[in-house]
């Protein structure tokens, strides 16, 4: 008989309801206001979801961090195929990015504010570089990785060098490139909530330090697990995508890497 923890998606199930159960305990032996049981805080869910103001905010969320997310990769992968084949390229640009990688994105923000303002372009701007770098490294990494046979015999059947990097050294480092897009997608949405915390319009962000504010700390919880609701969703979405697109990739690339 097949085990329960063998069935895909029971496990992730399994652990949620174990985290729900130990924080129901948690709330009601602190009885903490800040703290609401896990039970009042899955009740108060459907209000949120059926109130037009909070749905506007979540859909604004989830369109900004799409953009960004687009944006990104169409600047990250082209570069990062660039720098795997050429070093006067990575010579470039690697300096930049030791420089922008260790420095957190939102502390982007306030200096993006004076460029852009308080609108949707700052916001989209800070994902876009929050999702960029991962990108670009992985792409870097599955683009150097590619067998120079491979380049050759491209080059001997009369390939040009765009028609070797598309045709060869992109599908090769796909499923590298795979890896920094599934990291790209978790600090997409890492980098929206933060963004949109700091700056307060439309957005999960300003959703939830609006129930802060006025101290309903179910909706503040509510709120926060539909942040992990979304991404949990997205990467199962972006999971199923990966499997068509690389598929017949190695084992070792089956697993994202959280290298953020």
């Amino acid at each position: 008989m097949k085990s329960l923890t063998a069935i895909p998606g029971v496990p992730p199930l399994i652990a949620c309801f174990c985290l729900l159960l130990a924080w129901e305990f948690f709330a009601r032996w602190l009885g903490l206001d800040s703290l609401p049981t896990a039970w009042d805080t899955l009740k108060s869910l459907p209000a949120i979801l059926k109130d037009p103001r909070s749905l506007y905010d979540i859909l604004s969320s989830v369109r900004r961090m799409a953009m960004g997310f687009a944006f990104a990769l169409a600047f990250a992968i082209p570069v990062g195929l660039l720098m795997g084949r050429s070093r006067k390229v990575a010579a470039f640009f690697n300096p930049f990015f030791m420089i922008i990688y260790p420095v957190p994105k939102a502390a982007l923000m306030p200096i993006i504010m004076l460029w852009l303002g308080i609108g949707e372009a700052s916001k989209t701007l800070v994902i876009f570089l929050g999702v960029s770098l991962p990108v670009i490294y992985h792409t870097y990494q599955g683009s150097k990785a590619v067998g120079e046979k491979l380049l050759w015999s491209g080059a001997a059947m009369g390939m040009t060098p765009l028609q070797r990097l598309l045709r060869i050294a992109l599908p090769a480092a796909m499923p590298e490139i795979m890896v920094g897009c599934r990291t790209g997608l978790v600090l997409a949405l890492i980098t929206m909530v933060t963004s949109e915390m700091i700056v307060r319009q439309a957005g999960i962000g300003n959703l939830l330090f609006n129930s802060l504010d006025l101290a309903q700390y179910e909706a503040v919880y509510a709120t926060i697990i539909i942040v992990g609701v979304l991404g949990f969703v997205l990467d199962l979405i972006f999971e199923k995508l990966r499997g068509i697109v690389v598929g017949w990739a190695d084992p070792v690339h089956q697993i994202a890497v959280g290298s953020a």
